[in-house]
């Protein structure tokens, strides 16, 4: 390496350096990708009513939440029946649900033009599913979830609120309340 380059890659070092010092004093260094997110944001939004958008971002944080529980239930289900069952746990799922994924999944990849994740067969199972998968294989989770009814009851109010939101209707906040619930007790129980 020449010393112009050592001393061009130094000085970018000891600039990221200050800077992280300045933003630790609550200077602001360079461009906000916050503040550019938020400006795309209220870009791609403004031709809509302010109530609309109101709702709009109201559903999208309800939305994230969801997305990140149902995503964590898959991971959760995933990694105990690969420590419970092998390698080979997705063979042995429930065979009408892992038929039903793996149809899912065969249209996928070959009539989508989606190029998104299409390996993972427990993206295929419907939220439904999902808990029918843990009380199928309820030897493998009985030790962490407290009851097959506590698992089933949350997960079907769960879904029929998902489905709501993935249809673009608004919830009511005492809904919003019992969504956020149900999820904190998922979170406490599974030690999230």
């Amino acid at each position: 390496m020449n010393d112009q380059l050592r001393s061009f890659l130094f000085r970018g070092l000891m600039f990221e350096s200050e800077a992280e010092s300045f933003r630790k004093a609550g200077i602001q260094i360079g461009v906000s990708s916050t503040e550019t997110e938020e400006t795309l944001l209220q870009e791609a939004l403004a031709p809509f009513g302010v109530v609309r958008r109101n709702q709009a971002l109201e559903m999208a944080r309800l939305y994230a939440v969801l997305f990140c529980f149902e995503n964590e239930i898959r991971d959760f289900i995933r990694d105990a029946l690969a420590e419970k069952e092998g390698a080979d746990w997705q063979d042995k799922l429930p065979p009408k649900i892992k038929e039903h994924a793996e149809g899912r999944r065969e249209t996928a990849q070959k009539d989508s033009w989606l190029e998104g994740e299409k390996s993972d067969l427990l993206g295929f199972i419907d939220f439904g599913h999902l808990a029918q998968v843990i009380i199928a294989k309820w030897d493998h989770f009985k030790d962490i979830v407290p009851t097959q009814h506590w698992l089933k009851q949350r997960m079907d109010e769960l879904e029929k609120a998902r489905n709501f939101i993935a249809h673009n209707r608004m919830l009511l906040p005492t809904e919003f309340q019992r969504i956020y619930m149900y999820i904190a007790d998922w979170n406490r129980v599974i030690g999230l």
